[in-house]
Protein backbone atom coordinates (compact mmCIF):
# COMPACT_ATOMS: atom_id res chain seq x y z
CA UNK A 1 0.00 0.00 0.00
CA UNK A 2 1.54 3.57 -0.66
CA UNK A 3 0.99 5.85 2.30
CA UNK A 4 2.75 9.02 0.91
CA UNK A 5 4.50 11.10 -1.97
CA UNK A 6 6.47 13.86 -1.68
CA UNK A 7 8.18 16.09 -5.21
CA UNK A 8 10.28 18.73 -5.34
CA UNK A 9 11.04 20.47 -8.37
CA UNK A 10 9.83 17.95 -10.34
CA UNK A 11 7.54 18.33 -13.71
CA UNK A 12 4.95 20.82 -12.39
CA UNK A 13 5.94 20.85 -9.07
CA UNK A 14 7.64 23.00 -6.79
CA UNK A 15 6.89 21.13 -3.89
CA UNK A 16 3.94 18.96 -3.07
CA UNK A 17 3.75 16.35 -0.75
CA UNK A 18 0.48 14.23 0.17
CA UNK A 19 -0.34 11.69 2.09
CA UNK A 20 -3.07 8.57 0.94
CA UNK A 21 -5.86 6.52 2.10
CA UNK A 22 -5.44 2.56 2.06
CA UNK A 23 -8.66 2.52 0.03
CA UNK A 24 -9.55 5.07 -2.81
CA UNK A 25 -7.86 8.14 -3.67
CA UNK A 26 -9.49 10.07 -6.15
CA UNK A 27 -7.52 13.22 -7.95
CA UNK A 28 -9.41 16.26 -8.92
CA UNK A 29 -8.30 19.88 -10.61
CA UNK A 30 -7.83 21.93 -13.37
CA UNK A 31 -5.77 20.59 -16.69
CA UNK A 32 -2.31 21.15 -15.64
CA UNK A 33 -2.13 20.88 -12.52
CA UNK A 34 -0.41 17.70 -12.16
CA UNK A 35 -2.81 14.99 -11.36
CA UNK A 36 -1.76 12.31 -14.32
CA UNK A 37 2.12 12.97 -13.43
CA UNK A 38 1.50 12.39 -9.43
CA UNK A 39 0.17 8.79 -10.99
CA UNK A 40 2.24 8.22 -13.16
CA UNK A 41 5.10 8.96 -10.70
CA UNK A 42 3.77 6.61 -8.23
CA UNK A 43 3.16 3.74 -10.91
CA UNK A 44 7.05 3.75 -12.30
CA UNK A 45 8.07 3.20 -8.13
CA UNK A 46 5.80 0.36 -7.74
CA UNK A 47 6.17 -1.27 -11.51
CA UNK A 48 10.12 -2.15 -10.24
CA UNK A 49 8.56 -3.91 -7.32
CA UNK A 50 9.76 -7.20 -8.99
CA UNK A 51 11.93 -9.91 -8.59
CA UNK A 52 12.64 -9.80 -12.40
CA UNK A 53 14.19 -6.75 -12.10
CA UNK A 54 13.97 -5.63 -15.71
CA UNK A 55 13.83 -1.67 -15.16
CA UNK A 56 15.16 0.51 -12.36
CA UNK A 57 13.55 3.71 -11.34
CA UNK A 58 15.28 5.69 -13.57
CA UNK A 59 14.48 3.58 -16.85
CA UNK A 60 10.94 3.43 -16.05
CA UNK A 61 10.32 7.01 -15.26
CA UNK A 62 11.64 7.45 -18.90
CA UNK A 63 9.35 4.75 -20.13
CA UNK A 64 6.64 6.28 -18.93
CA UNK A 65 6.78 10.14 -19.30
CA UNK A 66 8.88 9.88 -22.21
CA UNK A 67 11.15 13.45 -21.62
CA UNK A 68 14.21 13.49 -24.44
CA UNK A 69 16.13 13.12 -20.86
CA UNK A 70 15.87 12.47 -17.81
CA UNK A 71 16.88 15.82 -16.95
CA UNK A 72 13.57 17.29 -18.56
CA UNK A 73 11.40 16.39 -15.83
CA UNK A 74 12.94 18.39 -13.34
CA UNK A 75 10.88 21.53 -12.93
CA UNK A 76 11.70 24.15 -15.38
CA UNK A 77 13.89 27.20 -13.48
CA UNK A 78 16.64 29.54 -15.09
CA UNK A 79 20.09 27.93 -14.74
CA UNK A 80 20.79 24.31 -13.87
CA UNK A 81 18.47 22.72 -11.19
CA UNK A 82 17.86 19.67 -9.42
CA UNK A 83 14.60 18.17 -8.26
CA UNK A 84 13.69 15.22 -6.73
CA UNK A 85 10.36 12.42 -5.51
CA UNK A 86 9.90 10.19 -3.06
CA UNK A 87 7.35 7.21 -2.29
CA UNK A 88 6.66 5.92 0.57
CA UNK A 89 4.43 2.46 1.29
CA UNK A 90 4.09 -0.16 4.09
CA UNK A 91 2.69 -3.32 3.15
CA UNK A 92 0.72 -6.51 5.63
CA UNK A 93 3.01 -6.87 8.29
CA UNK A 94 5.43 -4.03 7.79
CA UNK A 95 6.68 -2.45 11.14
CA UNK A 96 8.27 0.68 8.93
CA UNK A 97 7.80 2.41 5.88
CA UNK A 98 9.33 0.92 3.08
CA UNK A 99 10.50 3.53 0.44
CA UNK A 100 12.40 4.78 -2.91
CA UNK A 101 13.89 7.98 -3.10
CA UNK A 102 15.50 9.87 -6.38
CA UNK A 103 17.51 13.02 -7.19
CA UNK A 104 17.43 14.39 -10.92
CA UNK A 105 19.32 17.01 -12.38
CA UNK A 106 18.98 19.26 -15.59
CA UNK A 107 22.97 17.47 -16.11
CA UNK A 108 20.80 14.54 -16.19
CA UNK A 109 22.59 12.72 -13.41
CA UNK A 110 20.42 10.92 -11.05
CA UNK A 111 21.01 9.50 -7.91
CA UNK A 112 18.57 6.84 -5.86
CA UNK A 113 18.04 5.45 -2.56
CA UNK A 114 16.32 2.27 -1.96
CA UNK A 115 14.52 1.10 1.72
CA UNK A 116 13.20 -2.44 1.22
CA UNK A 117 11.54 -1.32 -1.47
CA UNK A 118 11.68 -4.13 -3.81
CA UNK A 119 11.89 -7.25 -1.29
CA UNK A 120 9.91 -9.74 -0.74
CA UNK A 121 7.17 -9.76 -3.31
CA UNK A 122 6.20 -9.53 -6.53
CA UNK A 123 3.98 -6.42 -7.77
CA UNK A 124 0.95 -6.47 -8.87
CA UNK A 125 0.34 -2.40 -9.73
CA UNK A 126 -1.72 -2.03 -12.96
CA UNK A 127 -2.00 1.92 -14.79
CA UNK A 128 -5.58 2.08 -17.53
CA UNK A 129 -4.42 5.12 -19.54
CA UNK A 130 -7.22 7.38 -21.19
CA UNK A 131 -7.22 5.51 -24.46
CA UNK A 132 -8.38 1.91 -24.67
CA UNK A 133 -5.45 -0.27 -26.44
CA UNK A 134 -7.12 -3.71 -26.66
CA UNK A 135 -8.51 -3.06 -29.91
CA UNK A 136 -4.88 -2.22 -31.15
CA UNK A 137 -3.12 -5.49 -29.11
CA UNK A 138 -2.69 -7.63 -31.80
CA UNK A 139 1.05 -7.66 -32.48
CA UNK A 140 1.90 -4.18 -30.02
CA UNK A 141 4.22 -6.17 -27.71
CA UNK A 142 6.64 -7.17 -30.41
CA UNK A 143 6.34 -4.22 -32.13
CA UNK A 144 6.91 -2.40 -29.21
CA UNK A 145 10.15 -4.33 -27.94
CA UNK A 146 11.88 -4.48 -31.16
CA UNK A 147 11.23 -1.62 -32.49
CA UNK A 148 11.81 2.48 -30.90
CA UNK A 149 8.64 3.67 -31.34
CA UNK A 150 7.05 6.68 -29.38
CA UNK A 151 4.68 5.25 -26.50
CA UNK A 152 4.58 5.43 -22.99
CA UNK A 153 5.36 2.11 -21.55
CA UNK A 154 2.36 1.93 -20.27
CA UNK A 155 0.53 1.20 -23.23
CA UNK A 156 2.51 -1.64 -23.74
CA UNK A 157 2.17 -2.78 -19.91
CA UNK A 158 -1.42 -2.59 -19.56
CA UNK A 159 -1.55 -4.97 -22.64
CA UNK A 160 0.54 -7.60 -20.80
CA UNK A 161 -1.81 -7.21 -17.99
CA UNK A 162 -4.77 -7.75 -19.69
CA UNK A 163 -3.06 -10.91 -22.18
CA UNK A 164 -2.12 -12.70 -18.70
CA UNK A 165 -4.37 -16.19 -18.79
CA UNK A 166 -7.19 -16.44 -16.11
CA UNK A 167 -6.37 -18.27 -12.84
CA UNK A 168 -6.56 -21.65 -12.27
CA UNK A 169 -9.45 -23.18 -10.04
CA UNK A 170 -12.96 -21.50 -8.88
CA UNK A 171 -13.36 -17.93 -8.84
CA UNK A 172 -13.84 -16.12 -5.37
CA UNK A 173 -17.34 -15.54 -4.62
CA UNK A 174 -16.42 -11.95 -4.83
CA UNK A 175 -14.35 -12.17 -7.93
CA UNK A 176 -17.20 -14.31 -9.27
CA UNK A 177 -19.46 -11.70 -8.33
CA UNK A 178 -17.70 -8.79 -10.35
CA UNK A 179 -17.16 -10.76 -12.90
CA UNK A 180 -21.06 -11.70 -13.28
CA UNK A 181 -21.65 -7.21 -13.31
CA UNK A 182 -19.45 -6.57 -15.69
CA UNK A 183 -20.38 -9.55 -18.09
CA UNK A 184 -24.16 -8.67 -17.83
CA UNK A 185 -23.89 -5.32 -18.49
CA UNK A 186 -21.74 -5.73 -21.88
CA UNK A 187 -23.77 -8.69 -22.44
CA UNK A 188 -20.82 -11.04 -23.09
CA UNK A 189 -17.59 -12.27 -21.64
CA UNK A 190 -14.32 -11.74 -23.04
CA UNK A 191 -11.84 -14.19 -24.84
CA UNK A 192 -8.60 -13.62 -26.42
CA UNK A 193 -7.80 -15.54 -29.74
CA UNK A 194 -3.86 -14.58 -30.76
CA UNK A 195 -3.57 -11.50 -28.54
CA UNK A 196 -6.92 -10.20 -30.14
CA UNK A 197 -9.68 -9.74 -27.83
CA UNK A 198 -13.53 -10.68 -28.94
CA UNK A 199 -16.88 -10.20 -27.10
CA UNK A 200 -18.21 -13.50 -27.01
CA UNK A 201 -22.10 -14.30 -26.47
CA UNK A 202 -24.78 -15.91 -27.71
CA UNK A 203 -24.69 -13.92 -31.03
CA UNK A 204 -21.27 -14.64 -31.47
CA UNK A 205 -17.92 -13.33 -31.11
CA UNK A 206 -17.52 -9.62 -31.91
CA UNK A 207 -13.87 -8.21 -32.42
CA UNK A 208 -12.89 -4.99 -30.15
CA UNK A 209 -12.25 -3.02 -32.90
CA UNK A 210 -15.95 -3.08 -33.76
CA UNK A 211 -16.96 -2.75 -29.86
CA UNK A 212 -18.11 0.62 -28.52
CA UNK A 213 -14.68 1.77 -26.37
CA UNK A 214 -16.65 2.29 -23.42
CA UNK A 215 -17.24 -1.26 -23.55
CA UNK A 216 -14.05 -1.96 -24.18
CA UNK A 217 -13.11 -0.36 -20.95
CA UNK A 218 -15.41 -2.58 -18.68
CA UNK A 219 -14.29 -5.72 -20.75
CA UNK A 220 -10.26 -4.25 -20.02
CA UNK A 221 -12.22 -4.44 -15.89
CA UNK A 222 -13.50 -7.88 -16.79
CA UNK A 223 -10.00 -9.22 -17.90
CA UNK A 224 -8.19 -7.94 -14.78
CA UNK A 225 -10.44 -9.26 -12.38
CA UNK A 226 -10.56 -12.31 -13.85
CA UNK A 227 -6.99 -13.14 -13.78
CA UNK A 228 -6.68 -11.87 -10.53
CA UNK A 229 -4.47 -9.29 -11.48
CA UNK A 230 -6.61 -7.06 -9.15
CA UNK A 231 -6.07 -8.80 -5.93
CA UNK A 232 -5.54 -8.28 -2.16
CA UNK A 233 -2.77 -6.16 -2.10
CA UNK A 234 -2.59 -4.64 -5.32
CA UNK A 235 -2.74 -1.15 -6.71
CA UNK A 236 -4.74 -0.07 -9.31
CA UNK A 237 -4.17 3.61 -11.25
CA UNK A 238 -7.04 4.51 -13.54
CA UNK A 239 -6.57 8.03 -15.84
CA UNK A 240 -10.22 9.34 -16.91
CA UNK A 241 -12.28 6.01 -16.53
CA UNK A 242 -15.25 8.21 -17.71
CA UNK A 243 -13.76 8.85 -20.99
CA UNK A 244 -15.87 7.69 -23.86
CA UNK A 245 -18.19 5.88 -20.91
CA UNK A 246 -22.08 6.54 -20.79
CA UNK A 247 -22.37 8.50 -17.74
CA UNK A 248 -25.59 5.61 -17.29
CA UNK A 249 -22.38 2.92 -16.99
CA UNK A 250 -20.65 5.35 -13.76
CA UNK A 251 -22.83 3.66 -11.48
CA UNK A 252 -21.41 0.17 -12.39
CA UNK A 253 -17.84 1.17 -12.80
CA UNK A 254 -18.49 2.87 -8.94
CA UNK A 255 -19.86 -0.09 -7.54
CA UNK A 256 -16.96 -2.20 -8.87
CA UNK A 257 -14.36 -0.07 -7.64
CA UNK A 258 -15.77 0.19 -4.53
CA UNK A 259 -16.12 -3.42 -4.08
CA UNK A 260 -12.59 -4.26 -5.33
CA UNK A 261 -11.63 -1.70 -2.68
CA UNK A 262 -13.33 -4.20 -0.40
CA UNK A 263 -11.15 -6.86 -1.22
CA UNK A 264 -8.09 -5.01 -0.63
CA UNK A 265 -7.13 -3.33 -3.60
CA UNK A 266 -5.76 0.39 -3.28
CA UNK A 267 -7.29 2.57 -5.72
CA UNK A 268 -5.79 5.92 -7.70
CA UNK A 269 -8.26 7.87 -9.79
CA UNK A 270 -8.17 11.08 -11.91
CA UNK A 271 -11.31 12.49 -13.17
CA UNK A 272 -13.15 15.41 -14.48
CA UNK A 273 -16.61 14.22 -14.57
CA UNK A 274 -19.36 15.30 -12.20
CA UNK A 275 -20.98 12.29 -12.55
CA UNK A 276 -18.52 9.91 -11.56
CA UNK A 277 -17.81 12.23 -8.85
CA UNK A 278 -21.34 11.84 -7.16
CA UNK A 279 -21.89 7.95 -8.06
CA UNK A 280 -19.01 7.83 -5.15
CA UNK A 281 -20.35 10.44 -3.14
CA UNK A 282 -23.70 8.29 -3.00
CA UNK A 283 -22.16 4.57 -2.73
CA UNK A 284 -19.53 5.49 -0.34
CA UNK A 285 -20.47 3.54 3.29
CA UNK A 286 -18.88 5.01 6.27
CA UNK A 287 -17.09 1.64 6.25
CA UNK A 288 -15.33 2.35 3.06
CA UNK A 289 -11.65 4.46 2.75
CA UNK A 290 -11.71 6.97 0.43
CA UNK A 291 -10.02 10.44 0.00
CA UNK A 292 -10.81 13.57 -2.46
CA UNK A 293 -7.05 15.13 -3.48
CA UNK A 294 -7.87 18.89 -5.12
CA UNK A 295 -4.51 20.07 -6.79
CA UNK A 296 -4.81 23.64 -7.34
CA UNK A 297 -2.79 27.17 -8.09
CA UNK A 298 -1.88 28.49 -4.98
CA UNK A 299 -2.17 32.70 -4.67
CA UNK A 300 1.86 32.41 -5.79
CA UNK A 301 0.66 30.07 -8.64
CA UNK A 302 2.12 27.10 -7.29
CA UNK A 303 0.64 23.78 -7.51
CA UNK A 304 -1.22 22.87 -4.34
CA UNK A 305 -2.97 20.05 -2.45
CA UNK A 306 -5.56 19.48 0.01
CA UNK A 307 -7.63 16.13 0.46
CA UNK A 308 -10.83 15.59 2.23
CA UNK A 309 -12.63 12.66 3.12
CA UNK A 310 -16.32 13.69 2.68
CA UNK A 311 -16.86 15.25 -1.03
CA UNK A 312 -18.82 18.15 0.47
CA UNK A 313 -16.19 19.34 1.87
CA UNK A 314 -14.05 19.19 -0.88
CA UNK A 315 -12.47 22.59 -1.83
CA UNK A 316 -11.50 23.90 -4.47
CA UNK A 317 -13.63 21.89 -6.58
CA UNK A 318 -13.32 23.00 -10.03
CA UNK A 319 -15.82 20.31 -11.52
CA UNK A 320 -18.61 21.38 -8.72
CA UNK A 321 -17.43 25.55 -9.83
CA UNK A 322 -18.35 24.57 -13.17
CA UNK A 323 -21.46 22.99 -12.61
CA UNK A 324 -22.69 25.90 -10.79
CA UNK A 325 -22.03 28.83 -13.21
CA UNK A 326 -23.93 26.70 -15.51
CA UNK A 327 -26.43 26.53 -13.60
CA UNK A 328 -26.05 29.81 -12.66
CA UNK A 329 -26.09 30.90 -16.22
CA UNK A 330 -28.85 28.57 -17.26
CA UNK A 331 -31.05 30.60 -14.65
CA UNK A 332 -30.07 34.16 -16.07
CA UNK A 333 -31.15 32.95 -19.51
CA UNK A 334 -34.82 31.48 -18.37
CA UNK A 335 -35.38 34.95 -16.47
CA UNK A 336 -34.26 36.71 -20.19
Amino acid sequence: MITKFHAENFTAFKELAIDFSPGINIFIGENGTGKTHVMKALYSACSIIDTRGERDFVQKLKSVFLPNTIGRLVRRTVGRSSGSIEVFRKDAGDKTERYIKCRLTTLNKTECTLRRWNEDRRSFVTYIPVKDMLANAPGFRSLYAEKHIHFEEIYSDIIDKALLPASRGKQTPERSNLTKILSSVISGRVIEKNEQFYLKNKSGELEFTLLAEGFRKLGLLYLLIRNETLMNGSILFWDEPEANLNPKLAKTVVKILIELQKMGVQIFIATHDYVFLKEFDLAISEEDNILYHSLFYDSEEEIAHAFFPDFDDLTPNVIDDTFDDILDREIQNKIK
